[in-house]
């Protein structure tokens, strides 16, 4: 059990981190540019948002009891421009992370191991946990790489930024070795 219960916190953590990049990265521009798109075949970051929470809504809505691609799901509507304002963007964007670290923090260690349904197809809740980190960071990559493209200048830098890695890293090696922890302070910023 103890395992499970790192598992569940070291994701947790892992979904916070993703939740908060894509808040900086949005944070950093124009609110129109956040409905900009480049051509017809891209997706502006409001529509990735919606996509993201429409996903996070029919997957995390009851989802150790029914199939994870719920009827009333219309993800084809998700690639429409239906936000018109920050505040709307921001809004969806936060009822989609409400809802799934609502399920995750309900979670118990030995519910991991039960099968559920996405599209019929069964998955242990780690295999949905999982298939979800590699969906939900592959959008919010795109609404970084997106974010900065638009911003252009003056842009802050969401990881470390070009050409201080050196930097970085002896600042790093001057501590002693130690395990990343949050504390609840940090975790409260990155809700």
């Amino acid at each position: 059990m103890e395992a499970a219960n790192s598992y569940l916190e070291s994701v947790r953590k892992q979904f916070l981190y993703y939740k908060t990049l894509g808040e900086k990265a949005m944070a950093q521009l124009e609110p129109e540019q956040l409905f900009i798109a480049v051509n017809d075949d891209t997706n502006s970051i409001a529509i990735i948002v919606n996509h993201i929470s429409g996903n996070m809504l029919s997957r995390w809505t009851d989802f150790l009891n029914s199939d994870g691609e719920k009827t009333w799901r219309n993800r084809d509507a998700e690639f429409e421009s239906v936000l018109t304002t920050k505040e709307e963007v921001l809004n969806c964007w936060n009822k989609g992370w409400k809802c799934f670290f609502d399920a995750i923090d309900h979670l118990k260690p030995e519910q991991l191991s039960k099968v559920i349904y996405i599209r019929n197809e069964g998955h242990t809740v780690v295999e949905a946990i999982n298939r979800q980190l590699a969906h939900y960071p592959y959008h919010i990559g795109q609404i970084v790489f997106y974010a900065k493209m638009l911003k252009q200048s003056e842009w802050e830098s969401l990881s470390i930024p070009k050409n201080k890695s050196n930097n970085y890293n002896s600042a790093k090696f001057e501590k002693e070795k130690a395990v990343r922890n949050f504390t609840d302070d940090e975790l409260e910023r990155l809700k």
